[in-house]
């Protein structure tokens, strides 16, 4: 395996432990707010969600060159950005000793929409990150179907289009099974083979 090979492994092995954080997270934040602000000696739920899309970073810009990734890249990694911001504000939120601050801090910065509408309302939803990711997914139709196929299930259940309790996650679950199929199913059969 040649530098350039250990490479591309190494990112799609990070792409997939960021998705894994990122499932972590949504695991965490389905306890309830009372569960996330209550975590010591810091927030894990937000922690998880930060450091998981920063994994995926390497890995997104190293799609394949073609017309998905012109589309698909910019759409993550403006994702990823206002995900990081997302959790940037919710440190915020959890370092508050009390509900009436944590109030008062969201009426606050809910009356700027170059915050609000960037980093919570619109950008980290599944409208901008995880429809770049479905759409990063289109460069391996020819390989993969069946990991897109999962992906596609996950982002409809991500977009409220397929209505699920803990959609988030579901949506995230399908998300890592999907992408795990799609980067390293071809790398898992070869393992597998050689174990029969």
């Amino acid at each position: 395996m040649n530098s350039t090979t250990k490479t591309k492994m190494t990112y799609k092995i990070f792409f997939i432990l960021g998705l894994i954080f990122l499932l972590t997270g949504q695991l965490l934040l389905a306890q309830g707010n009372d569960f996330v602000y209550s975590q010591k000696p810091i927030d894990f739920a937000h922690w998880f969600l930060l450091i998981g899309v920063v994994c995926l970073i390497p890995q997104v810009v190293s799609f394949p060159k073609k017309v998905y990734s012109i589309i698909g890249i910019p759409l993550t990694l403006i994702g990823i950005t206002c995900m990081i911001g997302m959790c940037v504000l919710d440190f915020i939120w959890w370092s508050f000793p009390n509900e009436e601050m944590r109030i008062e801090f969201t009426n606050h910065i809910s009356q700027v929409p170059s915050i609000w509408k960037t980093f919570i309302a619109i950008g980290p939803s599944s409208k901008v990150f995880n429809l770049g990711l479905l759409i990063l997914s289109i460069n391996y139709l020819n390989k993969e179907k069946i990991g897109i196929g999962i992906l596609l299930i996950g982002t409809l259940i991500l977009w409220h289009i397929i209505p699920v309790p803990f959609r988030l996650v579901f949506g995230y679950s399908l998300t890592l099974i999907g992408f795990t199929v799609i980067l390293l199913g071809k790398n898992l059969k070869n393992v597998l083979q050689q174990r029969v």
